[in-house]
């Protein structure tokens, strides 16, 4: 059966859970229930094994914080045997406005110390990702608190209806492959 690593990306511990820059571990969650999943802690990361429609999807929530993320992808990458391009990373974006989400074959790490990290560990930006828009509502030098805020309650509509959709997308992105799921995603607009 085809592998597939399924990251999210997000900070361990009660006070990260449910911010902006977790929205990698929401979206990971919420697909891991969706198919009857549970996670369990293992190396460097708490994961989860789905099976569905003949492909096994490794679902990894780092534990390694942020800015170590690189090492556990790296370590799960070649545990599993599993091909970068058969990765998919889910990462909250500040450059992206709020109603919408971005699906990449690849990129640069645009600021994310999560990205940097895998970047840096991998050698390589040339890794699938999907960015979730969390907006960038905040004043001047408030960019860290911004971040790791909750959302706000006129934003959770929109963020649930995007949750869904990112589960939507890691089925369609084994399912049909990235091409696809890319013209069906990236023009979307996810209006409060």
């Amino acid at each position: 059966m085809p592998k597939l690593l399924i990251i999210g990306l997000g900070n361990v511990g009660e006070e990260y859970a449910h911010t902006r820059h977790n929205i990698g571990f929401d979206v990971v969650d919420a697909f891991v229930i969706k198919h009857g999943g549970f996670f369990q802690s293992k190396r460097s990361a708490d994961i989860a094994e789905i099976k569905w429609k003949g492909k096994i999807f490794i679902c990894i929530k780092p534990t390694t914080f942020m800015n170590l993320t690189g090492k556990a992808v790296k370590y799960w990458l070649d545990k599993e045997k599993i091909p970068i391009e058969n990765s998919l990373t889910i990462v909250d974006d500040l450059a992206l406005p709020l109603e919408k989400l971005r699906l990449r074959k690849s990129g640069s790490d645009a600021g994310h110390n999560g990205l940097r990290d895998i970047q840096n560990i991998l050698g390589t930006d040339e890794y699938p990702k999907l960015r979730f828009g969390i907006g960038n509502n905040f004043a001047k030098g408030m960019q860290v608190e911004y971040v790791l805020s909750k959302w706000f309650k006129e934003e959770i509509p929109v963020i649930k209806a995007k949750i869904e959709k990112c589960v939507e997308v890691i089925e369609s992105f084994a399912a049909i492959g990235i091409d696809k799921t890319m013209s069906l995603v990236n023009n979307l607009s996810f209006k409060p």
